[in-house]
């Protein structure tokens, strides 16, 4: 009797979905993870949504103003970087899931955004890093170098935002404990606020940051995204001893291709009438190991 109230107890002080802290130690739910730990998260989201779309929204203008390219190249250009932006995220959710965890992807990821933006933000400054002035109707192009680093800058960001992309949202639904039914509604209302934060960032950058750049000056426009992708890293790290981590669980790709050459194997068993048949892990292995079981359903028999 004693062990049960014991075990219990325990049940109630820590998460039951495999989650450990920082040093990889079992966490507590009164310390760690929930609200307390979600304003980080949205704060970076919103930042970084800021330095993006201050960069991506007026990124035409500035290679046909700037950059003294046409407009079917500066939208080549712009088409190419956005879709590299759309594909990098393959990568980091790969690294996350099968070797660094979501944490140490979204601060090497941020770190190389970081350097990315500032890359970017010296090139629009330095008078030596972009073409000269039109003269007339005369305007020079860019020299190898210059676009060399302009867009090593702009590619940069790219990959940055691969390992950001993927693993920010589910970080955040990392800090609620499945297995806790009141901790489950709270995550769905973290995701309204998440979203929010994307369109706050979107919402600002779209109108002042955009501002900016046309009547102040690009090197300014390019700066206040910087130093918003700096808030966001030194709001996301700050937050460290508040998270709740999930273990990487190997690679998704190899657990899908066990699927389909087991279903290959078995094609021709019959499946049992009864559910209970069918072979499962134990729940206690699966959190242990920081994985999660897909409810059955009567509908993928």
């Amino acid at each position: 009797m004693t062990g049960n109230k014991s075990q219990r107890r325990n049940d109630e002080e820590y998460t039951g979905d495999g989650s450990v802290d920082y040093h990889g130690q079992p966490v507590k739910k009164s310390a760690t993870g929930n609200w307390r730990a979600c304003p980080f998260i949205l704060g970076t989201e919103c930042c970084e949504r800021l330095a993006y779309y201050g960069i991506a929204k007026n990124l035409v203008n500035y290679l046909t103003s700037n950059m003294h390219e046409g407009n079917v190249t500066a939208a080549r250009n712009v088409n190419g970087w956005a879709g590299t932006c759309y594909l990098t995220p393959l990568i980091g959710a790969y690294l996350a899931d099968a070797y660094w965890g979501r944490y140490r992807t979204i601060s090497v990821f941020s770190t190389i955004y970081f350097i990315g933006m500032l890359t970017l933000s010296i090139s629009a400054l330095a008078p030596a890093l972009r073409p000269a002035e039109c003269v007339g109707s005369v305007c020079p192009a860019a020299t190898p170098a210059q676009n060399a680093i302009f867009f090593g800058g702009l590619y940069l960001i790219a990959l940055g935002t691969g390992g950001i992309k993927p693993c920010v949202s589910t970080f955040g639904a990392d800090q609620f404990d499945d297995t806790d039914p009141d901790e489950r509604v709270k995550k769905g209302s973290f995701f309204n606020w998440f979203y929010f934060s994307i369109n706050i960032g979107s919402l600002v950058s779209s109108s002042l940051i955009v501002w900016i750049q046309e009547n102040v000056g690009w090197g300014i426009g390019f700066g206040i995204p910087a130093l918003f992708m700096g808030v966001a890293i030194t709001c996301f790290l700050s937050g460290t001893p508040l998270y709740r981590f999930q273990n990487p669980t190997g690679s998704p790709l190899t657990r899908m291709c066990q699927v389909i050459v087991a279903s290959l194997q078995k094609r021709k068993l019959a499946v049992p009438q009864d559910s209970n048949h069918l072979y499962e892990t134990q729940d206690k292995l699966l959190t242990t190991g920081g994985t999660r079981k897909l409810e059955h359903t009567e509908g993928m028999m």
